[in-house]
């Protein structure tokens, strides 16, 4: 009966965490092709961009709501439903013919983001406390194992297959696992009551689109023009409404008062502090490998040899998927994720003193990997181990969400810090290498902060979660394990 049960519980895991594979893929195939996107579609780079940002702003306002509806009407049915929008959303994009078209498949294609938080939620439903930890650290290690595969394979494709060829195989591969989920992972029988808030969804779509939008697109459209003055303040006034009707609301939408527990407070404070490091990382590592040799610092590789330079740091996530779940048991998911906010904070700080060669931004890159996938790993720990069973999905997809504003945020300083110091390099104007130590001073300081937070906040470990879990599978009915 225990093989049974390891091989069932071993199936679970690598079916959700292969949904992570997904999220990463929709995430990343793009991003190092929007030039050639943009000349095939006869728009421009900025234009292009929107590429990322509709599927960005999409991701961030549904995961929160999917979770809800997760913790409501089932988390696998939600899984099954994001990945059905996700496949149409990539086949409406490998089909279009416009611009505009394209956009409406990519912002289809954010509905994958809910996949991780939801699927993280499924694990402590399904399986027993003592390999929670562990799969929580392998799917949250997904994350990497897309970013390693998805940038050297979208030059690959494109270069073999067209651009279109992107969006077929992402497709696939949500294909493949929409149908062999229902098969192998069951539906939760922990689910939460009351009515779905209807008025505090549309409150908070408004407030995080607004918010999303301003901080995307202000660099681009200047931080000062009306557009983004308005968009500011409307997100203001839709968050400042919403709070206080969620802190009345008999079945809230995300309850705030779970949400201010220490252990999940401390969680989403780290989501937005390392949610911004975690991108300054990867997004000036593979400029600094693509930028022009005629600059004095830059590699001039290609996007698909900068993708290759950038796989070690993959590598290095899933190999340590297999150590932090042991520095969790032994330490704690606090130790856990204040290593992991110190990590990274070492690894900007080398980038900052050693000279940028391909070793060093490698070596870099690998180490801040490192750090994230401590932390990846240890969010959503702290809070699986505090949120209410009937919430798990609704308070995994808030950190999600946190992490997606903290990563656009660090996007626009990003792209600030590195347009406030330039050279002209023949008809190119590309950073000048004081601007990269900046922004990486900027991200190691960020996770510092977070490390600072872990430690300050006091955070019992939960001795009871034993109990709590024996409970919850009273409840669920054994689904996996019988």
């Amino acid at each position: 009966m225990s093989s049974r049960r390891h091989v069932r519980a071993s199936w679970v895991v690598g079916v959700l965490s292969l949904s992570g594979v997904v999220v990463a893929l929709q995430q990343t195939l793009v991003v190092p092709l929007l030039p050639e996107f943009a000349t095939a579609l006869g728009v421009s780079n900025s234009t292009a961009s929107w590429l990322v940002t509709s599927t960005l702003l999409t991701g961030a306002v549904a995961t929160p709501l999917i979770g809800r509806l997760a913790d409501m009407y089932g988390k696998r049915a939600m899984m099954l439903l994001c990945l059905g929008v996700m496949v149409v959303g990539c086949l409406i994009a490998a089909t279009s013919q416009s611009f505009l078209v394209l956009v409406l498949g990519r912002s289809m294609q954010g509905f994958a983001s809910a996949l991780l938080p939801v699927g993280i939620s499924i694990m402590r439903d399904a399986l027993p406390p003592e390999k929670l930890s562990g799969a929580v650290a392998l799917m949250s290690a997904t994350v990497g194992i897309g970013g390693m595969v998805g940038m050297p394979m979208a030059g690959v494709l494109s270069a073999h297959w067209g651009l279109s060829s992107l969006f077929w195989v992402t497709g696939a591969v949500g294909i493949a696992v929409a149908v062999v989920l229902p098969f192998v992972v069951p539906e939760s029988a922990v689910k939460s009551r009351g009515r779905f808030d209807f008025l505090g969804a549309i409150v908070f779509t408004a407030a995080m689109t607004s918010l999303l939008l301003a901080i995307s697109k202000g660099t681009e459209w200047g931080w000062g023009s009306p557009v983004i003055l308005v968009l500011i303040a409307a997100g203001i006034v839709f968050l400042s409404s919403w709070v206080p009707w969620e802190l009345r609301a008999s079945a809230p939408l995300v309850d705030l008062r779970t949400s201010v527990r220490a252990p999940i407070l401390v969680s989403n404070i780290c989501a937005l502090l390392l949610g911004f490091a975690m991108f300054i990382s990867s997004l000036a590592a593979t400029q600094e490998l693509q930028l022009p040799a005629e600059s004095g610092f830059g590699l001039g590789l290609s996007a698909s040899a900068a993708g290759l330079a950038m796989s070690p740091g993959g590598l290095l996530m899933v190999l340590l998927a297999t150590v932090s779940p042991k520095v969790t048991r032994r330490w704690g998911a606090k130790t856990t994720l204040a290593t992991g906010a110190i990590v990274i904070a070492f690894g900007y700080a080398l980038r900052v003193f050693l000279a940028p060669t391909l070793f060093t931004i490698i070596l870099g890159t690998a180490i801040v990997s490192a750090g994230v996938a401590f932390a990846l790993a240890a969010m959503p720990t702290l809070i699986t181990e505090s949120a209410p069973l009937d919430q798990t999905a609704s308070a995994n997809s808030v950190n999600s969400l946190l992490r997606s504003v903290g990563t656009s945020t660090g996007s626009a300083v990003a792209a600030a810090v590195l347009a406030s110091s330039t050279v002209l390099i023949g008809a190119a104007v590309v950073p000048k290498l004081h601007s990269f130590e900046v922004l990486y001073s900027i991200g190691a300081g960020a996770a510092l902060l977070a490390a600072i937070v872990t430690v300050a906040v006091r955070v019992e470990r939960k001795g009871d979660v034993q109990r709590d879990r024996s409970a919850e599978n009273v409840q669920s009915g054994e689904a996996v394990r019988e």
